[in-house]
């Protein structure tokens, strides 16, 4: 059996990772889960690779430094824990990647930057110029003054579909997404234990998103459903996409030196085996 995962001529990648892998149940950032992500993307740019990171977590770490427990629905309050969090974390993240050795830039999002074509070419021709200088871009949405990518737009996908947009945009080999599972599986693995991985995808389709669960953690919005959608949108680019298991970020290495782990998207015309879903037994 023929592997699609071949990463050798990957050289630009996105790097998505969600709340759930940046943060403890009690709401205190993961430092751990930090700190291996910045030596892991540090490594890839060590190696002359150009990485993007996608990075959620802005609203749960100011939810951890008020100690609250629940996401409150009200607009205004989900803004301004945004604000205190987003702080938080780019501290920790500037911290961590200085330690070392690499820069980072922080870039803030909203939908309609980039549905604008001047305002579009301007996020382009700055992200490319901090991928010439050897920074890694932390992008996130600007939650503070965004009010449709948050709860009263569900579909926009939160940071799932912001990553595709960015791969997408960036014209990116690979999107890397991490996430609380280790891929996406035939059932819900935590309700039916007879659930089985799936190695590789070929294409979303309507079966797809059935199997697909809703929310994640108190902490964050994303689920299933969101990565999916965002799988479907880097497939019809023709671009790869691998879901996996973020608490131990320096997965990344292996998936980068070709171990199947997490689930592999990859369209048809690009694999070298295209069957149905392929199980891992």
């Amino acid at each position: 059996m023929k592997s699609n995962r071949h990463m050798e001529n990957v050289s630009r990648i996105v790097v998505k990772i969600g709340t759930s892998s940046l943060m403890h149940g009690n709401g205190k950032l993961n430092l751990r889960a930090i700190d291996q992500l910045s030596y892991t993307l540090t490594g890839l740019v060590n190696e002359g690779k150009q990485v993007i990171l996608v990075s959620s977590g802005a609203i749960g770490a100011g939810m951890g430094q008020l100690g609250l427990t629940e996401r409150p629905e009200q607009i205004q309050k989900q803004q301004a824990l945004a604000s205190i969090g987003q702080s938080e974390l780019m501290t920790v993240y500037q911290q961590r990647f200085a330690a070392y050795g690499q820069r980072i830039s922080q870039v803030l999002l909203t939908h309609d930057v980039l549905d604008y074509p001047q305002s579009r070419e301007y996020v382009h021709n700055t992200m490319e110029q901090l991928l010439d200088w050897g920074v890694i871009p932390v992008v996130n949405e600007n939650d503070t003054v965004a009010v449709d990518e948050l709860d009263h737009r569900t579909t926009f996908g939160d940071n799932d579909k912001l990553s595709a947009i960015v791969a997408i945009r960036s014209h990116a080999d690979l999107l890397i997404m991490l996430s609380d599972i280790d891929g996406f599986y035939t059932g819900n693995p935590h309700k039916d234990p007879q659930a089985k991985l799936i190695k590789e995808l070929y294409q979303v389709t309507a079966d797809s998103l059935k199997r697909a669960g809703g929310a994640g953690t108190v902490f964050g919005t994303g689920g299933m459903a969101t990565k999916l959608t965002a799988a479907a949108d880097i497939l019809k680019h023709k671009q790869m996409m691998v879901l996996a298991n973020g608490a131990n970020p320096s997965i990344i290495f292996n998936i980068m030196n070709g171990e199947e782990v997490g689930t592999l998207f990859i369209s048809e015309e690009n694999s070298e085996e295209s069957n149905d879903d392929r199980i891992v037994k």
